[in-house]
């Protein structure tokens, strides 16, 4: 019977041997890949691209409105307004203008640099830009009249004596409240048109001798037969 038996035994042992070693096999298999939650977290960082600190941006001078640069020919600050927050109303900015207005009834300001929305008045001044622009031109060419050359310096005196007037009025009236930045503005504006008087007939001989030198030189050019 033992004799007999081996035979039957052996392919049962090997069967077994089998089923144990692919079972060892599965085994191992699911120890070394990543979980169900693993693969999914894997796949979440994926996608999702890595999330790092912005950069600072270069430091930057505040700006603001109430301080705004010299503008024009006046040379004035412009009509300063009160920063708020949007939920705040804006502070009543100190410069009465009416009262000024009262002051300086003649003053170029009120024709050249007072802030305005209204069309018609923009128009007139930008118009009245390119007038003087177009006068100047003819001065810088020597194309000028002596009468056009004395009238465009005119007007240059007229707007920088008025810029100095408006300018020192401001601060007498309310230079003790206005920020330390806008007062020194004021104070920009005066200054610059100082110098601008002081250079005024240094630059009148000069256009007036150049126009000269050019007449001359036009009259030469005719007597030798030039305009024939």
């Amino acid at each position: 019977m033992a004799v007999n038996g081996r035979p039957k035994i052996l392919p049962w042992l090997l069967g077994a041997a089998a089923v144990v070693l692919l079972v060892l096999v599965l085994v191992g298999v699911l120890l070394a890949s990543p979980s169900t939650d693993d693969a999914s977290r894997q796949e979440s960082r994926a996608a999702v691209p890595e999330q790092r600190s912005p950069a600072p941006e270069p430091w930057a001078a505040p700006t603001s409105s109430a301080l705004a640069t010299v503008q024009g020919d006046a040379g004035l600050p412009a009509n300063p307004v009160a920063e708020a927050a949007p939920s705040e109303t804006p502070a009543r900015h100190p410069v009465d203008l009416e009262k000024l207005r009262t002051l300086l009834p003649n003053n170029l300001y009120w024709e050249t640099g007072v802030p305005t929305k209204d069309p018609e008045v923009l128009r007139k001044r930008d118009e009245e830009g390119k007038r003087w622009n177009a006068l100047y031109g003819k001065v810088q060419s020597n194309t000028a009249t002596e009468q056009e050359i004395h009238q465009y310096y005119e007007h240059r005196r007229q707007v920088s004596e008025d810029a100095i007037a408006f300018a020192t009025t401001v601060l007498e009236q309310y230079g003790t409240q206005l920020p330390d930045q806008e007062q020194g503005l004021y104070a920009l504006s005066i200054r610059m048109h100082r110098t601008r008087l002081e250079e005024l007939p240094r630059q009148i001989e000069d256009a007036l001798s150049r126009k000269s030198a050019q007449d001359q030189r036009r009259e030469a050019w005719q007597r030798s037969g030039g305009g024939n």
